[in-house]
């Protein structure tokens, strides 16, 4: 059995994604998606977003539906890949699925973000190595934001230097954070 989440707003709006029925897969509810593109409004148009845990796609293609320019999803999961690929094949070119570890093809040739998407599994420690490689590996822009989505027991991320808590939230079972990386330029005199 699979189910359908609908896209909220934008180019693509009411637009409906199938949910694979399939464990551990968690589709980021209407609510927490409003929540999230009301806080990252503005921020959106032009940008370049990396979804690593991609599962349905539903924040990614909000994204692009919003006016992000480029869009890459990262899964494991061939056949959540794959299903994403059928999917998106009618909205727009500049859309990217990858199958692959989201661990491992962080370890590969980066590309400059704007704005990331973590949703891991629940209980797999992913987070944390994930955060240390988007950093130290050269995936996000000066200032890009990282929405952080976990279980709702995680108080405080402990996230890298630049990077800084800007918003969040718990929202039944989900803890939610938007965090903003920032680089400070520095000037020679």
């Amino acid at each position: 059995m699979t189910g359908k989440i609908r896209i909220i707003a934008g180019e693509w709006r009411g637009r409906k994604l199938q949910v694979p029925d399939k464990a551990g897969l968690r589709p980021t509810p209407n609510r927490v998606r409003e929540t999230l593109f009301n806080w990252l409004a503005g921020k959106i148009p032009g940008s370049r977003c990396l979804d690593l845990f991609a599962g349905t796609g539903a924040l990614s293609i909000e994204a692009g539906s919003r006016g992000a320019k480029h869009l890459l999803l990262v899964d494991k999961e061939r056949q959540i890949a794959e299903g994403l690929k059928q999917q998106v094949s009618t909205f727009a070119p500049n859309i990217k699925i990858i199958c692959a570890d989201a661990l491992k093809f962080l370890k590969g040739t980066p590309e400059t973000f704007d704005i990331v998407f973590l949703d891991p599994p629940f209980g797999c420690n992913l987070l944390q190595p994930c955060y240390t490689l988007l950093e130290e590996g050269g995936w996000l822009s000066a200032r890009a934001y990282i929405y952080i989505e976990a279980e709702s027991t995680l108080k405080e991320p402990n996230l890298p230097a630049s990077w800084h808590v800007i918003r969040h939230k718990i929202m039944g079972q989900v803890a939610v954070f938007l965090v903003e990386r920032e680089l400070c330029q520095q000037v020679t005199s």
